[in-house]
């Protein structure tokens, strides 16, 4: 990843979805719900779906076993990219599965009455619902860490809270709403400290800064292919292979097997153990191509780009005194706000007139809306295509929605 520090070309060509059906520039600016695909993603999936197309780890046909090979180097290649090793990455169908995965082996096979789990105020839905359901059934309890006064995850208060009780700790990486950076090393020595495991949903982490999971010291990593410039339908859970092996599979089936007989199933080593059935042959395929296109453009000079416009949007926006910039200062590559007045359901119907899409609602993330004390938030979010031509536009169209709305 030793990329250079600027990017030096137009990424644009690279997305055939940047552009509308008459060949206007389509303003894409939410990144954070789902990436554009460059055409090397794009491609390698149609190679693999067609010429190359073979089910893995059964044929004994020389294409199946090519097939094998390219599904195990993408394991490798993802593994790779987040500093990991090819052991320890599990396919999945994305995040929300990934962290279901945990939550229903490690969480079953390890909570019991009176532990407790600790989240924080800022989680994606799919970082609470599964702690809520496992803590439902193995008598678990759920604390809920603040937030500081720009909206990061308050660290001192949730050491505060730490008790040696706490058997796990989910937090988000990098908000989905507010673009908050969590200071992961840190949280993962709080976690340690009282003999917590520390899970880190990194969805809105890898596709806009470099990460190591070993450098961060937690004990699960999350994140889906969709949000990194690859395929939906399939993500990644990286974890240490001796914290896997100790896990339970979580569900049954093919390839996950070691020997089945109705007496008694012994099961795969991990990663396999938890790849029940024919996994995402394709999409892992596309998967390792999309991580390698932002190894290549170099994560360091895309968050720098980022940082450029979210700096420049975030000072445009809080020069409009109707205006409510949430999240921190230095937010990674997303921007949340409300317009005094101006529902984001209408803002965001009215900027698609004119080319620039956002995303308008609560993220999913509805216990930060009761926390900002709103119903939903306007979000630009930012890839490695974005540009100043994009915050143009939005600009733009924000000048053109409170006109409409009768505000100077």
């Amino acid at each position: 990843m030793n990329a250079p520090a600027h990017i030096d070309r137009d990424l644009r060509a690279d997305f055939p979805g940047l552009t509308t059906g008459d060949g206007a520039a389509w303003h894409y600016l939410d990144t954070a719900a789902t990436s554009q695909k460059p055409r090397m993603v794009i491609d390698a999936m149609a190679r693999a779906m067609g010429e190359d197309y073979a089910t893995v780890h059964r044929g004994v046909y020389s294409r199946s076993a090519n097939m094998t090979l390219a599904y195990e180097a993408a394991r490798r290649q993802i593994a790779t990219f987040v500093g990991g090793q090819e052991n320890e990455i599990v396919f999945t169908r994305g995040a929300t599965e990934a962290i279901n995965l945990v939550a229903n082996s490690w969480g079953r096979a390890n909570l019991k009455a009176g532990d407790r789990i600790m989240l924080s105020q800022l989680e994606h839905h799919s970082n609470i619902v599964p702690w809520q359901m496992i803590a439902e059934v193995t008598g678990a309890v759920i604390d809920v860490a603040p937030l500081t006064s720009d909206h990061q995850i308050d660290l001192d208060a949730a050491e505060a809270m730490l008790t040696d009780r706490h058997k796990f700790v989910a937090f988000a990486h990098v908000s989905n709403v507010l673009g908050s950076v969590l200071d992961a090393p840190r949280a993962a020595e709080m976690a340690h400290k009282v003999g917590a495991k520390l899970l880190l949903d990194g969805c809105q982490a890898v596709p806009h800064m470099p990460v190591d999971v070993s450098a961060l010291g937690c004990d699960f990593y999350v994140f889906s292919a969709h949000k990194l410039y690859g395929p939906t339908g399939i993500g990644a859970l990286w974890a240490p292979h001796a914290l896997l092996e100790s896990m339970p599979p979580w569900e049954g089936g093919g390839a996950m097997i070691d020997r089945v007989t109705f007496a008694k199933t012994t099961y795969n080593s991990a990663p396999q153990r938890f790849e029940a059935g024919t996994p995402a042959i394709t999409e892992a395929i596309a998967f390792a191509a999309a991580a390698k296109y932002v190894a290549d453009v170099g994560l360091a000079a895309m968050h720098e780009a980022e940082a450029a416009l979210v700096t420049r949007l975030r000072r445009e926006l809080t020069r409009m005194n109707d205006v409510t910039v949430f999240g921190p200062e230095n937010s990674a590559g997303i921007v949340s706000f409300a317009i005094d007045g101006i529902h984001p359901h209408d803002l965001g119907t009215i900027l698609d007139e004119s080319n620039v899409a956002i995303r308008a609602g609560h993220h999913c993330a509805q216990p930060l809306m009761d926390y900002l004390g709103v119903p939903a938030t306007a979000r630009a979010s930012f890839g490695l295509y974005s540009s100043q031509d994009d915050v143009d536009a939005l600009l733009e169209g924000i000048t053109r929605t409170r006109r409409i709305f009768g505000k100077a």
